[in-house]
């Protein structure tokens, strides 16, 4: 009979040690956000961001804030970490406020805007 390896009652722990880790994570993430007249979606480095239309919409994730300040057709005009960019729907991301932003879609109702670190 061969005695189990020593190195077995590791493994538990490692799993509860990453378990920890993601919760952490995860907590760290939604603390960090919060909104007035929008909704945010986020991932570990960018936020779907939907501002409603016809309010003061704003939001705060990943260290910044951002507004919508006007929509005209299907051009946005938002502003994050206090620069103002104004985007079409659909355009390439584009750099504003060391962010890269993309306007998803605008309708009469909201505007859906990407906002990450990087132009993904």
């Amino acid at each position: 009979m061969t005695n189990p390896p020593q190195y077995r009652h590791i493994t538990p722990v490692r799993r509860v040690a990453g378990l920890f880790a993601g919760l952490v994570l995860g907590a760290a993430l939604l603390a960090g956000c919060s909104s007035d007249g929008a909704s945010t979606d986020c991932g570990l480095d960018a936020c779907t961001v939907t501002f409603k239309q016809g309010v003061d919409a704003q939001a705060s994730f990943l260290g910044v804030e951002a507004k919508l300040i006007g929509v005209d057709g299907d051009k946005v005009t938002i502003e994050v970490a206090g620069e103002q960019l104004t985007l079409t729907v659909g355009q390439q991301a584009t750099e504003v406020g060391g962010m890269y932003a993309t306007v998803q879609s605008a309708d009469a109702d909201e505007v859906v805007v990407r906002i990450g670190r990087n132009a993904g």
